[in-house]
């Protein structure tokens, strides 16, 4: 499965409106919606943090920003972060 139809998956699944992934040096590697590449290091040093809030390292938490529109959800896994923009159905 290529990044690209990866990216294209997520966003047809309902209330999604944006992803974005980046790899494991916080740089860009693709996004699709509303999200974009200004976003990138701001969700790669929000997930990166998070991981140091645990002590189980194979624990990788979810960052959620809400907000009443909606939310963006940000993941480390497996050496890249990912974050899904969610808009109130």
């Amino acid at each position: 499965m290529t990044l690209e139809y990866h990216l294209e998956d997520t966003m047809k699944k309902p209330s999604i409106v944006g992803v974005l992934c980046i790899d494991s040096q916080g740089l860009y590697l693709g996004c699709c919606g509303t999200l974009s590449d200004e976003h990138a290091g701001v969700i790669f040093i929000l997930a990166w943090q998070a991981t140091k809030l645990t002590y189980d390292l194979t624990d990788m938490p979810v960052v959620c920003l809400e907000s009443d529109n909606g939310n963006v959800r940000g993941q480390k896994h497996n050496g890249i972060t990912e974050a899904v923009q969610k808009m109130v159905s």
